[in-house]
């Protein structure tokens, strides 16, 4: 085996040009694949925490139907205080989950005292929200950043009302709502804050205290819209999800029975468990990331079996009388057919190695000198390319394998050559 190598790494030395012209191909290749899933996958790992920790959370909660008519924001389809009780005892108990924030979700008209305009408004525990949605705090671009995000009759509002009205920190402005029986309300805040938007609709909300919006709406008992949930380990998120949503499911099924005397009928009594995704317009971008992904690995295949296979069929042309040579002279075929396969292995053993050492370099100085990108509404975000073990050892592993069975049909095609017509080859 060790001739067998020796003569091929000959072989393949002989035609330095040919043997150089194929390994750069695939080691561009490499490179391209391996700082494609680095970048591409830096970028998607930031968006999604921009989003999971600045507004949606890993997970939502919500009553059954409630997301369906989410436009609205039906506060008939609000949470009462015993199915509340219910998730934050589950999710007490449950290790995966760091935080939680209950949120009262509702329209409102926002005014000056000069213009009027409609307005999404979030009421939220400020404690709860600030540790559920770490980057929260640093959305806000204008006024205190410091705990607590705001306190009862302040209002932290997003960047576009904030131009579109000529608010600013410090101001007074009037919400007018609507309760679920019909009735009107009004009530005043100043301005704590203004916050960058986020890309989509749910990060275009306003903010005031869940005291506070409970008071607006004139509840008589603590509703809740949704409980935002966020868990220690991202990496965690289906298991927590299958865990989640059967407890859930389990437990709405019970409360039907109780209030109906029989199966749960659905509709409005039970609950609904959302990932991130299902609430995010982004996860379309992240199911294109990754499709891109998999269009990039089908190109390398192709670099690799067009570029290999090329190189062997030339190889196996070029020294016919040479296959024939030591053919005639005793070689079995299975030697001749082991040789070339090893010269093929070699070529993608090369590319795969010199790819991937470059690839590990570039991205190294890539998170030195840091790049930076604007994303929507949000500034300055730095890309931080990164690359699992288990991305080049497969991206390689792929690439060697490829090779090899590039090499495959020219190999079986020199081993089965006759020795005479091989010698008398011109």
């Amino acid at each position: 085996m060790f001739n067998i190598l020796k003569i091929a790494v000959r072989n393949l030395a002989r035609f330095h040009r040919r043997t150089w012209l194929t390994s750069t191909l695939i080691t561009l290749g490499i490179v391209a694949v391996l700082l494609f899933i680095a970048t591409a996958g830096s970028f998607k790992t930031m968006m999604i925490g921009q989003f999971t920790d600045g507004v949606l959370g890993h997970f939502q909660v919500h009553r059954r139907g409630y997301v369906a008519s989410i436009d609205t924001l039906p506060l008939n389809l609000n949470m009462r205080p015993a199915m509340v009780e219910k998730v934050e005892q589950l999710l007490k108990t449950m290790d995966g989950v760091e935080a939680y924030s209950e949120r009262v979700k509702l329209g409102a008209m926002f005014s000056n005292f000069t213009e009027t305009t409609s307005a999404r408004v979030n009421g939220i525990d400020p404690e709860k929200e600030a540790v559920t949605m770490p980057l929260l705090p640093g959305r806000i671009s204008q006024g205190s950043k410091e705990r607590p995000l705001l306190k009862r009759g302040e209002i932290v509002i997003p960047t576009l009302l904030s131009r579109g009205m000529k608010v600013n920190v410090g101001d007074t402005i009037v919400l007018v709502s609507t309760n679920r029986d019909g009735s009107v309300n009004g009530k005043t805040f100043v301005v704590r804050g203004v916050m960058d938007s986020m890309t989509g609709p749910s990060g275009r909300d306003s903010y005031i205290h869940i005291d506070d919006a409970r008071d607006l709406l004139r509840m008589k008992e603590p509703e809740v819209s949704e409980i935002a949930i966020r868990l220690k380990n991202p990496a965690q998120l289906d298991q927590v999800y299958a865990q989640l949503s059967k407890e859930l499911t389990g437990s709405a099924r019970k409360e039907g029975k109780e209030k109906s005397g029989g199966a749960s009928k659905g509709g409005g009594s039970g609950f609904e468990v959302h990932t991130w995704a299902d609430l995010s317009p982004f996860s379309n971008i992240v199911r294109m990331i990754d499709l891109l992904t998999v269009f990039i690995k089908v190109m390398l295949v192709s670099i690799v079996l067009v570029s290999v296979l090329n190189v062997m069929v030339m190889a196996v042309y070029e020294r016919i009388r040479e296959i024939g040579t030591i053919s005639a002279i005793g070689t079995p075929p299975g030697k001749i057919l082991a040789l070339f396969l090893t010269e093929g292995l070699l070529l993608g053993l090369g590319g795969a190695a010199l790819g991937s050492a470059i690839s590990l370099g570039v991205i190294y100085a890539l998170n030195v000198w840091k790049i930076t990108y604007s994303f929507g509404q949000q500034q300055n975000l730095v890309l931080a390319p990164a690359v699992s073990v288990a991305d080049v050892l497969i991206t390689a592993t792929m690439v060697v394998v490829v090779a090899l069975l590039a090499s495959l049909q020219p190999a079986w095609k020199a081993s089965r050559m006759d020795p005479v017509r091989a010698l008398g080859h011109v």
